[in-house]
């Protein structure tokens, strides 16, 4: 057997440079490019593999672990699935600031791969630099904390070890019912080893994406179901984007009257404007969209894990209605009793559509559902009007502005605070795949780190991430990196004074604002931050704006710019655009506040309606 002789660090990086993919029909590299931060447990051994495959494999250098992963995520969402990039840290604090990238990429099944250093698997110079110590398992790091996090997970103490679990790695992340990040920790003295590896194990190759299809005894008594439906609903969710089915679904839709509803991550899949499409669904959702599902007998649930968001904690759906989960994941594709398909969202929607031949819902449906969608269009665009009042903009007016400037093909960011639930809501899609709205871990700071990894996929068109202050305060480092790697987004910032939304939901429940507005903290003096002077300082350009028409004229200011830009505006932090799906949160059961108390009686009635579990 011919073998190549190797340190385990080179043989992973070359490893790495020969596994590929297509994309678009064209053959490119699975793994496109590293974002890394070097530390002792890394740079020595891993990195100067690196440096030596840079041309194939190149390295970009981040300002936190943490960015680096959630930019990773968003490239991965932004190629639905397609590519994937490398995250390497150094051991400790440097790897655990990886954990709540992780967390996203676990909860929303987007692939992570992560390449961290790890103790001595000697144990010679034991207890190095940044090793915790478990007295009763010296066998235990922190990188043993991933294994929460994580897909797949493994510790390398051999450097033959990787033969079999590189592989594993690559599989996990490319399996449609099991994506999610994958973990190796190398050992410092492994990483340094050499040992004669296969040559066959470096052969370049070709990754083609499983399509697996649905069970045909489970398809027949899904067929038998729908054509004894009244009132049938599709809920498209993430899964149809990244088995890129929009337009079999849509098809599909159309062809047997039934109106189809999206959720957070599925939002994108279709254009605002497409009469199939009838709203977002659930707490961040359309009143079009919960009516519907009221009403359903039989829902069609695509792609979706079907979280409390897009459910209404249960409460939006009918008790009888039946479920039929298209989910290439088993776990989701059993929930509340539904008859399981355990497919691809393209092959199973096909052979669906097949298999039903000419049956069609009653026309008067998806009529309902295209009313219920025009009311709703009326008060998002009331909303959004320009109106000419004393105070802040709201969410929704500047949303409004921001999506009319936007093209077609831009690609619009956000995660956490008030700003999801006002762009589900308020945003009209112009173009399939522009839309990331990561609330499955709903993650402060990953959207302008997202904004710098959607810039590398190297996409024609703008990137747009909007955010509040609170979150650009947690996390704002890689407006350098894309000015240094001139990956360019434009990024809004939303000044509303803190954590207005959390202060929201405070109220909602009976109590008082507190350590969520700047006003409401210990603190000397609330004053708001000079995000303009802080955004130029790291290279960006900027501008602040106190007016819709000067938002207007800075977007286009923005668009026309080589750089990342930064725009902030001052918004109202108490207007918000109403939802009528309700939460489950814990509400105090014994108060001494009368206000609390009486909420813990309203929501106690809310329970009821809840549909639990089947």
């Amino acid at each position: 057997m011919a073998t190549i002789r190797c340190t385990t660090a080179q043989a992973i990086v070359r490893y790495l440079s020969n596994q590929f993919t297509e994309v678009d029909g064209k053959r490119v590299p699975l793994f496109p490019g590293v974002y890394g931060i070097f530390g002792h447990g890394n740079v020595t051994c891993l990195g100067e593999a690196l440096e030596a495959a840079q041309d194939v494999l190149p390295t970009w250098r981040g300002q936190n672990e943490q960015s680096m992963a959630f930019a990773a995520v968003g490239f991965a969402k932004a190629m639905v699935r397609r590519q994937i990039m490398v995250v390497t840290a150094s051991i400790g604090p440097g790897t655990t600031n990886l954990l709540t990238a992780a967390g996203v990429a676990h909860t929303s099944r987007l692939p992570l791969l992560m390449i961290c250093g790890d103790s001595f698997a000697r144990r010679h110079p034991d207890p190095v630099m940044q090793q915790v110590e478990h007295f009763n398992d010296p066998t235990q790091t922190v990188n043993d904390a991933f294994k929460a996090v994580s897909r797949y997970w493994d510790r390398i103490t051999y450097p033959e070890q990787i033969l079999s679990s590189l592989p594993q790695a690559v599989a996990t992340l490319l399996d449609p019912g099991d994506c999610g990040p994958a973990f190796i920790g190398v050992c410092q003295d492994v990483q340094e080893m050499a040992w004669d590896y296969p040559e066959e194990f470096f052969t370049p190759r070709l990754h083609l994406m499983p399509r697996p299809r649905p069970d045909r005894q489970l398809l027949a008594r899904a067929v038998a179901c729908l054509k004894q439906a009244k009132r049938p609903l599709i809920i498209s969710g993430g899964g149809v984007r990244y088995s890129q089915a929009e337009a079999e679904l849509a098809q599909f839709a159309q062809a047997h009257g039934i109106p189809v509803v999206e959720t957070i991550a599925g939002k994108g899949a279709f254009t605002h404007d497409d009469p199939i499409h009838c709203g977002p669904i659930g707490i961040l959702g359309s009143t079009s969209a919960n009516a519907l599902a009221a009403e359903a007998d039989v829902v069609i649930a695509v792609g979706t894990r079907l979280m409390d968001f897009v459910t209404g904690s249960w409460t939006v759906f009918d008790r009888n209605a039946q479920f039929i989960a298209l989910n290439a994941a088993r776990f989701d594709a059993h929930k509340h009793f539904a008859i399981p398909l355990e497919c691809d969202a393209r092959e199973g929607i096909t052979e669906l559509d097949t298999a039903l031949g000419d049956w069609k819902a009653t026309d008067s449906w998806l009529e309902k559902g295209r009313r219920e969608f025009a009311k709703w269009n009326e008060l998002i665009a009331a909303r959004q009007e320009r109106t000419v009042a004393e105070g802040d903009p709201t969410y929704a007016q500047v949303i409004g502005v921001v999506n009319a400037a936007a093209a077609a093909e831009d690609y619009i960011i956000s995660a956490a605070g008030g700003l999801p639930g006002e762009l589900v809501k308020g945003w009209r899609v112009k173009n399939p795949g522009t839309f990331d709205c990561e609330f499955g871990f709903s993650c402060m700071g990953y959207e302008l780190s997202a904004g710098w990894g959607v810039a590398m996929a190297e996409q024609d068109r703008d990137v747009f991430v909007m955010i509040g202050d609170g979150t650009y305060m947690m996390m704002n480092s890689d407006i350098y990196s894309s000015v240094l790697s001139g990956h360019k987004f434009i990024l809004l910032v939303c000044d509303n004074g803190g954590y207005a939304v959390i202060n929201r939901l405070q109220n909602a429940k009976g109590g008082a604002s507190f350590n969520n507005l700047l006003k409401d903290c210990r603190v000397q003096e609330p004053f708001h931050v000079d995000f303009v002077a802080h955004a130029q300082s790291m290279g960006a350009l900027a501008r602040k704006v106190s007016s819709l028409d000067e938002l207007e004229e800075a977007i286009s200011w923005a668009k026309g710019n080589d750089r990342t830009t930064v725009i902030s505006i001052a918004t109202h932090p108490f207007d918000w655009t109403p939802g009528d799906a309700w939460w489950d949160v814990g509400v105090p059961e014994v108060s001494a506040r009368d206000s609390v108390n009486k909420a813990r009686e309203e929501h106690v009635k809310g329970r009821l309606a809840q549909r639990v579990g089947i």
